[in-house]
């Protein structure tokens, strides 16, 4: 399986009764501001290259960012966030990530989330959450051969992407999230290791309330640029 195979697989899935439900019931209501739009209301798939060498690792799709545009982190406050910050780090083609066909490009950089639905209140179940992992788990089989340094917005994204690294070998116990953690995953076979970077959230409560800046965020990114050796 490719990866184009694997997302247009991730757009089908239907595992989840309650995420489901809601991800359609927030594209039939829509927001006020949106009620001319065609909502996604489907799982949401990463997004970008298939041999980046770098990835981030968020929570979930928002109900009426990815939900509705069909793009991680793409048509709201946490994306204008990140997008600008991985524009200003030479790894997006522009600070803005407002639709599916803005034009815009990742270097060398993928981003994906443990759960692919939209959950009630941004809060999947453990259920949900473990539902989800194989498409995790599969998804970073598939870029395996190029990837180098993750990172992981938020605690619940460092929890859930842990049982998901299962061609890297885990510290025991388990490294815990913390902004600006750093752990170094071995390889259990001949490839390259992983690098792993806590960065807070790029939600509104981080960011509004200054608990993550922009310049907060963008050295993280540089660091998990400099371990991938992204150009």
């Amino acid at each position: 399986m490719s990866l184009t195979d694997l997302d247009h697989a991730v757009t089908e899935c239907r595992a989840c009764p309650r995420l489901v439900g809601w991800r359609e019931q927030v594209a039939r209501e829509k927001r006020a501001a949106f009620r001319d739009q065609t909502y996604w209301g489907r799982a949401v798939p990463g997004f970008g290259p298939a041999d980046a060498r770098m990835a981030i690792v968020g929570l979930a799709p928002a109900a009426h960012g990815a939900n509705r545009t069909g793009r991680m982190f793409t048509g709201d406050r946490s994306g204008d966030f990140l997008y600008a910050a991985l524009h200003a780090v030479g790894l997006a083609s522009q600070p803005t990530s407002t639709s599916i066909d803005d034009g815009l490009t990742l270097h060398g950089v993928r981003i994906t989330a443990p759960v692919k639905c939209a959950p009630p209140e941004n809060k999947p179940t453990p259920a949900e959450r473990d539902t989800c992992r194989p498409w995790l788990v599969d998804e970073f089989a598939l870029l395996r051969p190029t990837l180098r340094s993750v990172v992981v917005l938020g605690a619940f994204g460092w929890q859930a992407l842990m049982p998901a690294l299962v061609n890297w070998k885990m510290p025991v116990p388990r490294p815990k999230f913390a902004h600006g953690a750093t752990v170094t995953l071995p390889a259990t076979d001949d490839g390259p290791d992983l690098v792993l970077i806590g960065c807070y959230h790029v939600s509104q409560q981080n960011t509004f309330t200054g608990k993550l800046t922009p310049a907060m965020l963008e050295e993280i990114l540089t660091k998990a640029k400099q371990a991938a050796r992204t150009p």
